[in-house]
């Protein structure tokens, strides 16, 4: 069903949606009627060929479904851009995961070069092939990119807006027990069913020691892919920094007894709602980080937890107010929406505080600069 009032795609996009959504139906009865909802997220976003993320036309920016912090601001590119280059080496790079239209990168190294320290190798490991194409246009030799993460790599990291996308399973936590919230074929349509949980899943969803509430269920999400993605980079990781921007918690906030329908959310044409089967493909479906589990996979990793914080804390000790003061107020036609983005940045009603800044690492001193204050690792 189409949750209301939610634009109506157009055909091609119907047609598109549709297919995908047959893709999906044939995996469902090849595996006994029911799949994860990991696994129907990892379609739905995945897909080669109908995937939301395999075009990477239109997601992106005021005209699409979303707007993230580098299409808001070029305050942002730069503020981190300082941030970074306290960090590297003599010969090290950066990578960055998803690079969305190539904002970030362009804002990045154009602050590096006005700093004085240079243009470092820069990557970008891109699953797109529309938004490598896009990149492609914006970038041009700026950036070199990847199929994978490289074996060894001494730099930083650096993902934004990438965990949330990273498939999870969906769990509800009841008076019979923890069952595992998977999509079926009902009526001819996805739909929500559920089965005892078993495996990885109940394994981890039980270490989790939920309360179950007086109404008998608490649903949340499991992010299983998010850990796992972590180990791969310390794997890779021989000295430097790994830097995560994203919206989440740390879990006794993600977890908490009030958020008992869980965080997952959908995005199409910037407006927000929860009805993930809503033509797969033309949406974005994404859950919010448990940054206590990206900590733990990395500790487990052998790497260092350097910084913890919300993102306007973070922004604001790498030196986005010196930016923005640097430009003249009198120049209102510039100043004017420059600080406008800052606001949205910062503001704890918007960006600055539902978006968190994890810095993990090897070979680095801590503190680092974004998190000489306000950093709250020991709430992880």
């Amino acid at each position: 069903m189409r949750p209301s009032p939610l634009p109506t795609p157009d055909v091609d996009a119907q047609d598109a949606s549709h297919a995908l959504a047959e893709r999906i139906a044939a995996e469902i009865r090849a595996h006994g009627g029911w799949i994860s909802f990991a696994r129907y997220m990892e379609l739905a976003l995945y897909d080669p060929q109908f995937g939301y993320y395999a075009s990477g036309a239109g997601q992106l920016g005021r005209g699409g479904d979303f707007v993230t912090a580098p299409e808001l601001s070029p305050l942002f590119g730069r503020t981190l851009a300082r941030g970074i280059a306290a960090l590297l080496q003599p010969g090290e790079g950066i990578l960055e995961f998803g690079g969305g239209s190539g904002a970030l990168a362009a804002q990045v190294c154009d602050e590096l070069e006005a700093l004085g320290a240079g243009t470092p190798p820069y990557h970008l490991l891109e699953t797109s092939h529309g938004l490598r194409e896009r990149q492609r246009e914006r970038l041009g030799d700026r950036v070199q990119w990847l199929e994978r993460i490289p074996e060894r790599f001494r730099g930083v990291m650096l993902a934004n807006e990438v965990v949330d996308a990273m498939p999870v399973n969906a769990l509800a936590w009841t008076a019979d027990g923890i069952r595992e919230r998977g999509v079926c074929i009902n009526e001819g349509r996805l739909a929500w069913c559920e089965r005892p949980a078993a495996g990885e899943p109940l394994d981890a969803a039980r270490a989790l020691e939920i309360a179950i509430p007086d109404s008998g269920r608490y649903e949340s999400e499991l992010s299983l892919a998010g850990p796992a993605w972590i180990r791969a980079l310390a794997a890779s990781l021989e000295r430097g920094v790994i830097l995560v921007l994203d919206y989440g918690f740390p879990r006794r906030e993600f977890y908490h007894p009030q958020r008992s329908m869980g965080t997952l959310m959908c995005h199409y044409r910037h407006r927000a709602h929860g009805e993930p089967f809503f033509y797969p493909g033309l949406q974005d479906i994404t859950a919010h980080v448990d940054f206590s589990a990206l900590a733990r996979a990395a500790e487990e990793s052998g790497l260092e937890i350097l910084g913890y914080s919300d993102q306007a804390q973070f922004l604001v000790n790498c030196g986005i107010t010196d930016l923005l003061e640097a430009c003249d107020p009198s120049e209102v036609s510039r100043y004017a929406p420059l600080a406008a983005s800052a606001q949205m940045l910062l503001s704890p009603a918007e960006m600055g505080e539902l978006f968190k800044v994890l810095a993990l690492g090897r070979g680095v001193d801590a503190p680092l600069r974004g998190f000489d204050h306000g950093d709250r690792s020991h709430t992880l």
